[in-house]
């Protein structure tokens, strides 16, 4: 039988054949590309770690699927692979001018049908087409006995009824006030939120273990699947990449023309309204207007960027998409990291930015806020979450430099002392939950 997949099914039969150890697939729902976002990001780590140990040593056989534009396999190692299926209803047309990760909102997609019942376990990552197929899947397969059974794990990585609301508020608030009236977009945006959180926590229900960033989401999750189905599952950082480097300011200087003689404030990140980069763009400008020595860098992209441009001209360099091997370097060439976002899960560009040794400034009540050992002294926490308050936070680091180099040097020893690498992270959070949830044995070519 000829194989429409790229080779995927009769590489996964053999796996199969070969191997007693779980097979795992992973289903991220986005479309993955070298600008993708964090999610993407964090997967890319995860395989990349799992493919640089043996496949004894690492005890699963691991598959990530993502979306692409032609169905794909992207070979790491003998037991770790990538492939992409096509989206059929792709978001594009939508979110790429807001800047979003595009996923696919088809409920079903046949291409799993074939491939998942050649893995173990099934690890939803998100709550679009390919999650919704195998939670469907398995139901169809629980009712034929529980031989027919897979594992089933989740990981939140996206607070999706948050950015819902805030895309659907965006999009919105861009048509014409005789057409919208004022209140209606914040309105639809939190029905949006509802409608998401609700799709959310039914494909939760169904998993066997739910694994989330932080204590605080363990809470909120244990209210939606009982205390014993919540996991945490932590983030790590490349200390290799991502560590202090003096040298790097004069590179960014000379590359990018990033002033050598101001206070330099990072943003890195999808640069829309949900990582509310404009707000940091408007308090870079007020204290610019105030007299001071300061630069805004954003390493990202999104349509927010035009509006910094506006707000900031010269005084800010947009270095667009950064690949990994260049943001540690750009890191260590700023002064400062910022990030407003109220949205992120666990925001590892916070941890990255520590690890080279950036005081790092981020709003109070966000999850980010858990990389900090002691806010106030690695980083600084805004309680006055406005234009004025981030300006405030930002000049004390502005116009004190003994003490902005002093959290930096304990941010970066707080990275030291706490931050896990990729590959511990897989193999202390994520392999054994794998192995728990996982059948007796693994499904078996036929």
């Amino acid at each position: 039988m000829s194989d429409p997949f790229g080779g995927v099914v009769g590489l996964l039969h053999a796996a199969a054949a070969s191997s007693d150890v779980p097979s795992v697939a992973v289903l991220v729902d986005l479309v993955r590309t070298p600008s993708s976002g964090g999610q993407i990001k964090c997967w890319e780590h995860f395989a990349e770690a799992a493919a640089g140990m043996s496949p004894a040593a690492l005890g699963v056989d691991l598959t990530v699927y993502t979306l692409g534009e032609a169905h794909r396999v992207e070979r790491l190692s003998p037991a770790v692979r990538f492939v992409s299926v096509p989206p059929l209803l792709s978001t594009a047309p939508l979110v790429r001018k807001a800047g979003a990760d595009v996923c696919d909102l088809s409920p079903h997609h046949p291409a799993l049908n074939r491939l998942l019942p050649l893995h173990s376990v099934w690890h939803l990552t998100h709550m679009f087409s390919l999650a919704n197929t195998a939670v469907r899947l398995r139901r169809t397969r629980q009712r034929a006995g529980p031989a027919n059974r897979p594992g089933l794990v989740a990981s939140v990585h996206t607070d999706v009824p948050a950015l819902t609301s805030s895309y659907v508020q965006e999009l919105l608030g861009r048509a014409p006030a005789r057409l919208m009236p004022r209140a209606a977009p914040a309105r639809l945006g939190e029905l949006s939120a509802r409608l998401a959180r609700h799709r959310r926590d039914r494909l939760l229900r169904a998993c066997d273990l739910v694994l989330v960033a932080t204590p605080q989401e363990r809470t909120d999750m244990t209210a939606v699947v009982g205390e014993e189905r919540v996991s945490l599952l932590g983030r790590g950082v490349d200390h290799r990449l991502f560590r202090p480097d003096a040298s790097a300011r004069a590179e960014l200087t000379r590359s990018h023309g990033v002033p050598a003689d101001r206070t330099v404030v990072l943003f890195a990140g999808r640069a829309d309204a949900s990582k509310r980069v404009t707000l940091l763009a408007e308090a870079v400008r007020r204290l610019r207007d105030e007299g001071r020595s300061v630069h805004l860098v954003v390493a990202g992209t999104g349509h927010e960027t035009e509006q910094v441009s506006r707000l900031l001209g010269l005084d800010a360099t947009l270095l667009g998409t950064v690949s990994q091997d260049r943001l540690g370097r750009v890191y260590a060439g700023c002064d400062v990291f910022a990030l407003p976002s109220l949205t992120e899960t666990i925001g590892n560009v916070v941890g990255e930015a520590m690890a080279c040794g950036l005081p790092v400034v981020l709003p109070a009540g966000a999850r980010t806020t858990r990389w900090l050992a002691s806010p106030g002294d690695d980083g600084l926490v805004v309680a006055d979450d406005s234009v004025a308050g981030w300006a405030r936070a930002l000049a004390a680091l502005v116009d004190d430099p003994a003490a902005r180099a002093a959290m930096g040097r304990r941010a970066a020893a707080t990275a030291r002392a706490t931050q896990r690498t990729w590959a511990q992270v897989l193999t202390e959070d994520l392999v054994p939950v794998w192995r728990e949830v996982a059948p007796l044995r693994s499904p078996r070519a036929g």
